[in-house]
């Protein structure tokens, strides 16, 4: 048992008991640290990175991760050889004597050990690997072991952030681009071919990037690599896919537009049909507008009647160029022919039916307002005053104008509401005011 007031280079003397837990601690901590640097010797990432031809980042992290591990296993080594002296020491009595466990107190907790000098990045510390030819300093045991810590912990990271990477890319990449040669196949089989459809344009593109994005991520794994926020544990992160992703997207999109050639080449024929009904439905409308337009010229005075344009002659050209594609297996031209001749199609069969629609207007409004003045008459018949001499000359005034032709039917509006104003007179109680007796007359 020392001296408890006895004081050495690390502070107070310690005791035979403190001694032997110092002990233990240092050998279970060798042994951790032993069979983690052992570990990282044998890890497939580290394997891969030293026989890889490495370029940017990774090359770059990989140095400095090299002259780590080498000063590790200088540390290590005489991390070994001060816990052995130190254990030889203590066995050599089984109650060490004061110098003894003033000795073992300097070597425990004192800069006892002498290590090459170096802060685990590149460039310091590591040409001398522990050989005894390069700077050296002294330090405690307790630092050592935060020095070996921290460095096995960066070097674990590099080397399983570059196999993350490893793992998960080359493999997808790989995968992908057997995905996209089939796909290549599928649009050559339908004329979908660089410089003749944006989505041969786009294979090109993506087979390149593809290509491209295999070669720097084998040779640089740690440039596609995104750490995990604040602090984790060494490998902490996820491998960066935003080309990868990019790549799949526009492969997915080249897929769905050769599926929809595709499906034209499916149903060709019926969309043709399709279209050709519906330009004529077009035809027939605007031609009904025509005729229309000339009654109406004839029938109704003072009036703009809009004029009504032609066939739609460019998509009946372009109806004749898609039947061509098709009779020629172009299904990659027949596709967005198709898609924009349908829709134009169907634009100009709503333009057509509001042509008739505005042409035939003022039809319309005769025809309302003949209903509007035999409806007047009717309900001054059923009150027994349609004989009343005012009724039957506005009556008579409004008939002429809304059958004669030309009508006008500015003046006929104005002979019609005459009609309902006398009507309205006429049915007034006597003494009353004029009314329109539970709402007959609009």
């Amino acid at each position: 048992m020392g001296d408890d007031g006895a004081a050495g280079p690390g502070g107070p003397v310690m005791s035979r008991e403190e001694v032997d837990r110092a002990l233990a601690r240092l050998g279970a901590e060798h042994e951790a640290i032993e069979t983690s640097l052992y570990a990282l010797q044998d890890h497939a990432g580290r394997r891969l990175l030293e026989g890889a031809e490495l370029t940017g980042v990774t090359k770059e992290r990989w140095a400095r991760t090299e002259e780590a591990v080498s000063l590790l296993w200088a540390y290590f080594d005489a991390y070994t050889a001060a816990l052995e002296s130190a254990r030889e020491l203590r066995g050599r009595s089984r109650w060490p004597a004061p110098e003894d466990l003033a000795e073992l107190t300097a070597r425990l907790r004192g800069p006892s050990v002498v290590v090459p000098a170096g802060d685990g990045s590149a460039g310091g510390g590591a040409a001398g690997g522990g050989s005894g030819d390069g700077p050296v300093e002294r330090i405690a045991l307790a630092e050592l072991v935060d020095r070996v810590n921290g460095w096995y912990a960066r070097a674990l990271d590099t080397v399983v952030a570059a196999d993350s990477v490893w793992s998960a890319l080359p493999a997808r990449i790989d995968m992908l681009s057997a995905e996209l040669q089939r796909v290549r196949s599928l649009a050559h089989s339908v004329g979908v071919r660089p410089g003749e459809h944006p989505a041969g344009d786009e294979l090109e593109r993506t087979t390149a990037e593809l290509t491209s994005l295999r070669a720097e991520v084998v040779a640089d794994p740690l440039a596609f690599w995104v750490p995990a926020g604040g602090s984790s544990a060494p490998g902490g992160g996820r491998p960066d896919t935003e080309r990868y992703d990019r790549a799949a997207r526009a492969l997915e999109d080249v897929r769905r537009e050769i599926d929809a050639v595709l499906q034209v080449r499916q149903d060709a024929e019926q969309r043709l049909m399709r279209l050709r009904d519906v330009l004529s439905r077009a035809d027939r409308t605007l031609a009904e507008a025509r005729t229309a337009r000339g009654e109406v010229l004839a029938k109704i005075a003072a009036v703009e009647v809009p004029a009504v344009s032609g066939p739609p002659t460019a998509l009946y050209e372009q109806l004749a160029a898609a039947a061509e594609h098709r009779r020629h297996a172009r299904w990659h031209r027949l596709s967005p022919l198709l898609e924009s001749l349908e829709e134009r199609a169907e634009e100009e069969l709503e333009r057509a039916r509001a042509s008739l629609t505005a042409v035939t207007a003022p039809l319309a409004v005769r025809a309302e307002l003949r209903g509007r003045l035999d409806a007047y008459r009717a309900r001054v018949a059923r009150h027994g005053a349609d004989g009343d001499p005012l009724l039957v000359e506005r009556y008579d005034a409004a008939r002429r104008l809304l059958w004669s032709a030309p009508c006008d039917l500015r003046a006929a509006e104005q002979a019609v509401r005459r009609y309902r104003d006398a009507a309205l007179e006429a049915l007034a109680p006597p003494g009353g005011e004029p009314a329109d007796r539970g709402g007959e007359f609009r």
